[in-house]
């Protein structure tokens, strides 16, 4: 670590203690945040974080990630503070559904159970019945009668490795996608595949390859592959003894990935798989929000008290995290 980046990370710790803030950070974020984070983790474990003040009660939480993350956090914490560097951090995932829309498509299938993907509105989480994450989906969906239809939303390469997983016919997914997993092509993970072919293949299943990164698994092509949350990669990188690991997700995940086990060369299938979103927690950014308690994120509370009951529902089921996911 550079001088310079040890004065910006004491000036951060700084802030954060004069602010009373625990700093939470989502495993894209770019090396230095998540460094000088208190916790970093997938969405399921920044959740879990997030309701229980990240192990102690402070005053503020700062949610280094994408806006409907600081949403989860606030509807989670609402006593509490919640900041986010820069609330222009979107998700093009969770753009691609409104109440609105799930409203009418609930029309279309009444009676039927709604799970959200946790990377959606608040709004739509409080249309919905209960929400996941890539880590616990297929066991959030299994936890519905099997008898009753269920509406996946958004992610319609997550929905079809649910369905897979489950086996469910009454699935119905919604055609929504995240623009970085969706630019991860089949073809680009045959040809990094061809190039390294003792490296076992870590893939992120929102990514459009996952499907026929499977089929090509179950026939001897792809013969390593494995579709996994990002905490399920972490888990996988502690004790995978392969000397390469090829991983197909957004690459802010592969510095956590390094830090878990540095003797594995790491390498992403797509180095272009970068979430400009994700980068907008800029280490200045993160000053700014630190010294200036900006910016302030709030839900109107009968949509929050609606959104909790599907995040806690979420939050329920399974057993927590190790430590670090």
């Amino acid at each position: 670590m550079s001088r310079k980046l040890d004065g910006w990370a004491a000036e951060v710790r700084r802030l954060a203690a004069e602010r009373d803030a625990v700093i939470l950070a989502h495993n894209y974020q770019a090396p230095q945040i998540q460094d000088v984070a208190d916790h970093v983790g997938d969405s399921l474990a920044l959740a879990r974080l997030a309701a229980a003040g990240g192990g102690r009660s402070p005053r503020v939480i700062v949610l280094a990630g994408v806006y409907f993350m600081a949403e989860t956090a606030k509807i989670l914490a609402p006593d509490r503070t919640v900041l986010i560097p820069d609330r222009r951090a979107g998700c093009s995932l969770a753009e691609s559904i409104t109440a609105d829309q799930l409203r009418a498509w609930k029309r279309e299938h009444p009676g039927a159970a709604v799970v959200a993907y946790v990377n959606t509105s608040a709004e739509v989480k409080a249309e919905s019945d209960v929400c996941c994450t890539s880590a616990n989906a297929a066991e959030v969906v299994s936890a519905i009668p099997a008898e009753r239809d269920v509406l996946f939303l958004p992610d319609q390469f997550l929905g079809e490795h649910v369905r897979r997983q489950t086996g469910r016919a009454n699935l119905h997914v919604w055609l929504g996608e995240c623009h970085v997993h969706a630019g991860i092509s089949p073809a680009e993970l045959r040809r990094k595949a061809r190039g390294a072919r003792d490296a076992e293949l870590f893939i992120h299943p929102e990514c459009g390859c996952a499907t026929a990164a499977l089929w090509q698994a179950d026939t001897g092509e792809l013969p390593r592959a494995r579709v996994l949350s990002t905490g399920g990669m972490l888990a996988a990188a502690r004790s995978t003894t392969a000397s390469a690991v090829l991983v197909a997700t957004e690459t802010g995940m592969l510095h956590q990935l390094r830090r878990a086990n540095p003797a594995v060369r790491w390498q992403p299938v797509n180095p272009d798989a970068v979430c400009r979103f994700m980068k907008m927690t800029t280490p200045q950014a993160l000053l700014r929000c630190l010294r200036d308690g900006v910016e302030e994120v709030v839900v109107e509370p009968e949509i929050a008290a609606r959104a909790r009951r599907a995040v806690q529902a979420m939050i329920a089921i399974g057993s927590p995290p190790a430590a670090g996911e």
